[in-house]
Order: structure tokens, then C-alpha cells, then sequence
């Protein structure tokens, strides 16, 4: 009895230990079962500016309910129907502080006791990366500055040269000396032209003239200047180069002189600095810290705005007036100042570089990696295009190439034209190779004569032969 006791409950347990083995998920399974429904409690800035990117309105209709649409709240979006499991959101306004410039850091803070996820233009950065996690930034940014544009012509006396650079101007006096040259050697031996007295040759083409004589030709060109065919080839070739350049040179100064000059008020932030100007920034941004610890503006000279219209009033007063005389700001709300107000305005200086524009998460979250594949794979698609058009129209909002002042110089350069600069100096000397053929025959000639006397045969001995003569006197034969 006691043995089918015990032999019942050992197979009892057995059962027991093969349901429990049945029913433990794997870890896989385990995390997706754990990623089947879940419930996010999401965090997003109000702020008044900008509401392009987060514009949280107030539902009349329910109770503390609010109406969230945006940029950042439409890619947001985009992302969740790309996660491998069902969410359902918890969507809370948070007031971004206007009277201290941690407005986004104190939101930041709320994570994880009052959110899991904050969704809006939130920078990433290194601080904040130490108590929150971010996803792969879902549009670049940058740090850069708005000024107002002078219009006008940088003119003075010496206005004339600037249509080309110094290496250009260098590498017409060198090529004209170069053919002046040529010229001369091929034209030295002649007397005189067909048909004219004295040597107007030798006069034209002294030593003294080798610079002036291109220059001369391509300003006002004589007919039978030169003699030799392969000098008028080289003039030839001259007198295209010179025309494409005397075009360009045209052209260019007639818009120096003619065109309006869209500068930049100050260039960048140490003449703003050292010039005493107030500058202003966005309320709440981490921009105030980059103006004082990076630029060294002193914090007396900032002033912080909430939106556009602003910034707008702000620059139009100016730094004497009450306003300011720059604005500092984050390149994509930039983009949206300058598509607002025009070309009265204009990016420049240098830009401080960040990360972009993420989605903060829990530190150590696993939900950050589903979140960054899910970015990467929004930002690759035609979604996030639409999504940009709707916002900011088609100027992209991730690049910063409209509205800044471009560092290409105004004066044409070497680089320019050269290929003709290459053409003329290989067809001058191919020229001068032609018509000079004293220069490659004396060495062709000396170096035969070396290999006559070098490596001609020599025979080593030379054999004498002595023929025997005669003495007919004495009839004796002498060998």
C-alpha cells in the first residue's frame, strides 16, 4: 500500500512538472507577449512659438482633453504603425517653463515617474543623454544665427580687378610671357615682312616687348605681324584665350557694378560679441547655455522670445533700440523665421553643431531600440516627405542650405578656365617643338655622334705585312 502511494505521487508530480515546462514562454516569446498591448504615458511641450512642429489646443468639447498635432507629433505617429506591437497612448500637455531657459530639461525630468516617452522638438544632447534615453534623431539641427541683410555694392578703387583672383591675374602675366617668348624665338631670324623696308620685325619682338606684344595683339590685333605659320598658330591660339577671357572679365564686372549684393549685418558671433550687441534666443532652449559657455556672450546681452513674430520685431528694432542685432536659434526653426519674413533676413556665421531632434525614452529602456528601427525606417520611406511638405512646404527642413550666405568668392579663379590655360601652353610649345627644329635635332645629332665613337667596333691589333724587295745590283733577294 504504501509503495502505490508513493509511486502515484511521484508520477503526480511528474505531470505537474511537464505542464509547467508546457506552459513557460521562451524569452522571446516572453518579450513579445509583453510588448502585445502596451499602455505609454506620453509627454509633449505647450509652448506659444513655433507651433509648426507641436501645436497643443485645448478640446472644448471633452474635459482636460487636448487636441496635439504638429511635425513631431505626425512622425511620432508614423513610427507607432511601424512597431512590431500594438500601443495605446496617454498623451499629456506639459508647460514648458518662459522664465528660465530649463523649460525642456525640467519636461525631461518627468521621465519615468510622470512619462515613458516625450515627443516634441526635443534636441539631443549629451547632459541629457545621461538621465534619458534617446532614439536616432528623426531631422538634423544645428545652432546657427538670423541677421538682417544690407543691400548694396561693395565698391572702391580697386573694384576693377576683382572680377578675377590673384592666381588668375598671375596666370595671364605668365602665359603672355610664356607666348611673347615663343614668339620671339620663332620670329628671330626673320629680316623683314614681304613687301615692307626696315625690319619692322626686330622691332615689334625685342626682348623688351615680350610681355607687351600678346597683351597688344589682344587688344588691338595687326595684320602680318608675324611671319612664320607656326606663329601665327600660337597667335591664334592666344586670341581665343584672350577672347574668353576679356568675355568673362565683362561679365563679371558689369554684375559687381550693377547687381545688388545681399551681405550679412555681422558675419559672425565674435563681431557681435566685441561689438557689445544684445543678442536674442529661443525661451526655454538649451541655446542660451551654448551662447554663454561656448560663444562667451555675457548673459546680460541675451534676450529670450517665444516665437517668430518675435524675433521679427526683436530685428527690426535693432541692438540700440530696445531690440536685438542677432538672432541664435536651432537651423530648422531658422528655416521657418526666413520662410515667413522674406529675404529681409539671412543665416550666417558658424554653425554649433547637435544630434537632432528625437524621441526621449526611459534610461536603459527597451523600447529604444524598437523606436530608433522604426525612425529609420519612417525617415527612409516617402512618409516623411509628405509629412515635411505638409509643415514647412518643399524646402527641406533638415538642411540648411537656403537662406545663408554663401563662401564662394565673386572673383572667377584659375580653376575656371584651366583646361584653355592647358590647351595654349601644350599648343605653344608643340609650335615652338615644329618650327624650332634645331631644338630636337642637336640632340638627336649629339647623341649619334656618342654612339659612333662609344659603340662603334675597334679591332685590337693591326697586322703588318713586309713585302721582300729586290737588290738587282748584287741579284740577292732580302726578306
Amino acid at each position: 500500500m504504501y509503495k502505490c502511494c508513493l509511486s502515484s505521487s511521484l508520477f503526480s508530480g511528474f505531470l505537474i512538472f511537464l505542464f509547467v515546462v508546457q506552459q513557460a514562454p521562451t524569452g522571446a516569446s516572453n518579450e513579445t507577449s509583453n510588448y502585445e498591448e502596451m499602455k505609454l504615458r506620453v509627454g509633449v511641450p505647450m509652448k506659444n512659438g513655433f507651433r509648426q512642429f507641436v501645436d497643443v489646443v485645448k478640446d472644448t468639447t471633452r474635459k482636460e482633453k487636448y487636441n496635439i498635432t504638429g511635425y513631431c507629433m505626425d512622425v511620432f505617429n508614423a513610427v507607432l504603425t511601424r512597431l512590431p506591437f500594438n500601443v495605446s497612448l496617454n498623451i499629456e500637455p506639459y508647460p514648458v517653463d518662459t522664465s528660465e531657459g530649463s523649460g525642456y530639461d525640467d519636461l525631461l525630468k518627468q521621465i519615468p515617474s510622470k512619462y515613458d516617452v516625450v515627443v516634441g522638438d526635443i534636441t539631443i544632447l549629451a547632459d541629457r543623454s545621461n538621465h534619458v534615453d534617446f532614439t536616432v534623431p528623426y531631422t538634423a539641427s544645428g545652432v546657427k544665427m538670423v541677421v538682417p541683410v544690407q543691400h548694396g555694392r561693395d565698391q572702391n578703387m580697386w573694384t576693377f580687378v576683382k572680377p578675377f583672383s590673384w592666381d588668375l591675374w598671375l596666370s595671364i602675366i605668365i602665359i603672355s610671357t610664356f607666348i611673347g617668348l615663343a614668339i620671339l624665338i620663332m620670329e628671330r631670324n626673320v629680316s623683314a615682312l614681304p613687301n615692307q623696308e626696315g625690319s619692322p620685325n626686330q622691332k615689334k619682338l625685342c626682348p623688351a616687348t615680350i610681355l607687351w606684344f600678346p597683351i597688344s595683339q589682344a587688344i588691338l590685333p595687326e595684320r602680318q605681324v608675324v611671319v612664320k605659320g607656326c606663329s601665327r598658330f600660337v597667335l591664334m591660339v592666344w586670341l581665343l584665350l584672350a577672347f574668353v577671357l576679356m568675355q568673362s572679365y565683362t561679365a563679371n564686372l558689369t554684375s559687381i557694378l550693377t547687381l545688388d549684393q545681399l551681405q550679412p549685418s555681422f558675419l559672425n558671433a565674435n563681431d557681435l560679441r566685441k561689438g557689445g550687441y544684445f543678442v536674442g534666443y529661443q525661451t526655454g532652449s538649451f541655446v542660451q547655455d551654448v551662447l554663454v559657455k561656448q560663444f562667451k556672450f555675457d548673459p546680460s546681452k541675451l534676450k529670450p522670445y517665444n516665437s517668430s513674430s518675435e524675433y521679427h520685431e526683436a530685428l527690426k528694432l535693432g541692438s540700440e533700440n530696445g531690440g536685438v542685432a542677432a538672432i541664435f536659434d536651432e537651423v530648422p526653426y531658422l528655416k521657418l523665421y526666413i520662410q515667413e519674413y522674406g529675404s529681409n533676413y539671412i543665416m550666417a556665421g558658424p554653425k554649433y553643431r547637435n544630434a537632432g531632434f528625437g524621441f526621449a525614452l526611459t534610461l536603459n529602456s527597451n523600447l529604444t531600440a524598437c523606436f530608433s528601427r522604426a525612425i529609420l525606417d519612417v525617415t527612409e520611406s516617402d512618409l516623411m516627405n509628405e509629412i515635411e511638405e505638409k509643415y514647412f512646404g518643399k524646402n527641406d527642413i533638415g538642411q540648411d542650405s537656403s537662406g545663408e550666405v554663401s563662401s564662394a568668392p565673386l572673383s572667377l579663379s584659375f580653376h575656371s578656365f584651366a583646361g584653355l590655360f592647358m590647351i595654349t601652353g601644350i599648343s605653344t610649345l608643340f609650335a615652338l617643338l615644329i618650327s624650332e627644329s634645331v631644338i630636337w635635332q642637336k640632340p638627336i645629332l649629339m647623341a649619334k655622334a656618342l654612339s659612333q665613337r662609344y659603340l662603334s667596333f675597334k679591332p685590337s691589333s693591326t697586322e703588318i705585312r713586309v713585302h721582300p724587295t729586290h737588290d738587282s745590283t748584287i741579284g740577292i733577294e732580302i726578306v
